[in-house]
């Protein structure tokens, strides 16, 4: 189901297949191909379609205020520094450099990586 969410919001496919309903096109249905009264609901359909799109876009917002953070805390050793906070920029060429904590991210957990770090060393990560 999360899949189909995220290829959903992504493609702009509720888009699409409200501007087919509205045009009465149902290529993208084939259920609906077979349904003789489908094309006097198109546009209760269509409406239905941008609904939906409209809870996606609410719900996906959220994500997209805080997709730097994720970005960096998931992929600290290829996060660009200079987008990261001035607080944190020195500790992240630190931690991109060294090639021992590399390993190590490679090799464990997220958590088990982020619990091993060094308070004194890394105390904004």
């Amino acid at each position: 189901m999360n899949e189909l969410n995220v290829k959903l919001q992504r493609n702009d496919v509720l888009a699409l297949f409200s501007r087919q309903m509205r045009n009465k096109s149902v290529t993208d249905f084939p259920t609906l191909t077979m349904l003789e009264e489908a094309p006097r609901h198109a546009e209760k359909n269509s409406k239905s379609l941008n609904d939906l799109y409209g809870e996606f876009s609410w719900c996906f917002s959220d994500f997209e205020k805080i997709e730097k953070s994720l970005e960096l805390v998931t992929c600290p050793l290829s996060f660009d520094y200079e987008r990261a906070s001035q607080k944190l920029q020195l500790e992240l060429i630190d931690l991109q450099c060294d090639a021992v904590l590399k390993e190590k991210f490679n090799s464990v957990k997220l958590d088990e990586f982020y619990a091993s770090l060094s308070e004194t060393q890394f105390p904004s990560m």
